[in-house]
């Protein structure tokens, strides 16, 4: 199972629909200063379930909708859906026979937030399930985010062995 693509509208920085793809098993996000890396990286942690504001460098879950900018209105509300390859059938459950599997997320201003599975309405904790035993999920060592590597290159051998176990 891989990320075959991302699909943003109204979240952080990406004010204008907007689709990434990514053609193979290991990408990068790569690019200057301000371009919208980290907020590549807090879309695909947001639809994935990620509860906490913090985690995603805002105050509450509302900041992640586009809030306007010198030449550019706010939108009413945001939406990131990953687009999921699952050729090798790696998800288990209802969704194991599909070759591809979509999550899609929204939030609104009054900060009502909707989940939905391959277009249909669903449950946060339905995303979460979908990911068990997949080494996927908000905040699962498959996304590493900015300072990750140096906090590693730096830890003491204590803290790297805390490192290991939750990742094992």
């Amino acid at each position: 199972m891989r990320l075959k693509c991302i699909k943003l509208a109204g979240f952080k920085s990406f004010v204008d629909p907007t689709t990434i793809d990514f053609p193979s098993n290991l990408c990068s996000v790569v690019g200057p200063n301000g371009c919208g890396k980290s907020n590549v990286i807090d879309a695909v942690r947001w639809v994935m379930g990620e509860s906490s504001a913090k985690n995603l460098r805002g105050e509450n879950m509302t900041d992640v909708i586009f809030n306007g900018s010198g030449g550019r209105k706010p939108v009413g509300q945001a939406s990131v859906e990953l687009v999921f390859d699952n050729h090798d059938h790696k998800l288990t459950g209802e969704y194991a026979n599909f070759d591809e599997v979509s999550i899609k997320r929204k939030v609104d201003r009054d900060a009502q937030s909707t989940y939905s599975l391959n277009g249909t309405k669903c449950r946060r904790k339905d995303v979460t399930d979908i990911f068990l035993g997949t080494g996927l999920g908000a905040r699962s060592y498959s996304i590493i985010e900015q300072g990750m590597v140096s906090r590693l290159i730096e830890s003491k051998p204590e803290e790297l062995r805390v490192f290991i176990e939750e990742a094992a």
